[in-house]
C-alpha cells in the first residue's frame, strides 16, 4: 500500500526532472510527510495537460458521485488502486482508460511489522531524484457550492523483493514509473495491455531504504519537519537481510 509520501525538491529541480511547469509555483512546498488520511494535495502531471503540474487531492472521488456525504465516504476508500482489479471497480474502471496521472514524490513511507511492533521505512531511489508514482485521477463538482475538485488514487502492485522485507504483512508497493514509462502512462492511446505490462514492480536495486522515527504517525508532526525523514536506529530491530 502507498498511503505516506514526500516531495521535497526545489520547483527549478522538479519543472528540469520532469520537463514541467507549475501553474502556480508560489503554492508549492516542501513536504517531508503527506498522510493519504488527511485528503492532501500533492503535485500531479495529468494526460489532460502534460506539460503542467498542478496540485490534486488525495482520495479519488469518481464524477459520479453525487453528494458531498457519499464523496467524503468514497475518497477514504480510493486512496489506492490495486492493480490487479483497477480497470474492475466502478470507481477505477473509467479512469484507468482516460484520466492517468502523474503523482510527484521523492519518496514514500512503508511500515515492517516483526514480533508485534511496526517500524517505519522510508523508500527512495538511489540518485535521491524525484519520481513519478502511476495514479488515476477524476474531477468532482459539488452541487452544493459548484466548486470542481480534481482527485487522485495511487496504483499499487505487488511488492519487489526489498519491499516484500519491509512491506512484510501485505508485500504491497506504489507502481513507480521508469523515466521511459512515463510519457507511456499519459499517452491517452495507451493499449490497456501495455498498461498491463507497466503496473509491475519496480526495480529493487535502484531504491534504498532507512528506518526513521515512529513520529511520521503522530498527529502533531508538522509536514515541513524535514527531521522525519532522517535515519532512526532501533535497538531491537535485526536489518534487512
Amino acid at each position: 500500500m502507498c498511503y505516506y509520501v514526500s516531495i521535497t525538491p526545489k520547483v527549478p529541480d522538479i519543472e528540469l526532472n520532469f520537463k514541467a511547469k507549475f501553474v502556480f509555483p508560489e503554492k508549492y512546498k516542501a513536504i517531508y510527510v503527506a498522510s493519504a488520511f488527511t485528503f492532501p494535495f500533492i503535485p500531479v502531471i495529468s494526460n489532460e495537460e502534460p506539460t503542467v503540474i498542478s496540485f490534486f487531492q488525495w482520495g479519488l472521488v469518481p464524477s459520479w458521485v453525487k453528494n458531498s456525504l457519499t464523496a467524503s465516504k468514497i475518497r477514504t476508500k480510493t486512496l489506492n488502486a490495486r492493480a490487479e482489479t483497477v480497470f474492475e471497480k466502478p470507481s477505477f474502471k473509467h479512469s484507468i482508460l482516460s484520466k492517468r496521472c502523474l503523482v510527484l514524490v521523492d519518496g514514500f513511507y512503508e511500515w515492517r511489522h516483526e514480533n508485534k511492533k511496526t517500524y517505519p521505512y522510508y523508500v527512495r531511489l538511489r540518485d535521491e531524484k524525484p519520481f513519478a508514482l502511476a495514479g488515476i485521477w477524476d474531477s468532482w463538482t459539488n452541487q452544493l457550492d459548484g466548486k470542481n475538485t480534481e482527485t487522485f488514487s495511487i496504483v499499487t502492485t505487488r511488492a519487489n523483493s526489498l519491499l516484500e522485507k519491509i512491506h512484510n504483512t501485505r508485500k504491497r508497493m506504489p507502481v513507480i514509473l521508469t523515466k521511459e514509462d512515463e510519457s507511456v502512462w499519459l499517452d491517452n492511446n495507451t493499449s490497456k495491455d501495455t498498461l498491463i505490462s507497466i503496473m509491475i514492480p519496480y526495480d529493487d536495486k535502484k531504491l534504498k531504504a532507512h528506518t526513521v522515527s515512529r513520529m511520521l504517525r503522530s498527529r502533531g508532526l508538522s509536514n515541513s519537519d524535514s527531521s522525519i525523514t532522517e535515519e532512526y536506529n532501533y535497538q531491537d530491530l535485526q536489518p534487512l537481510s
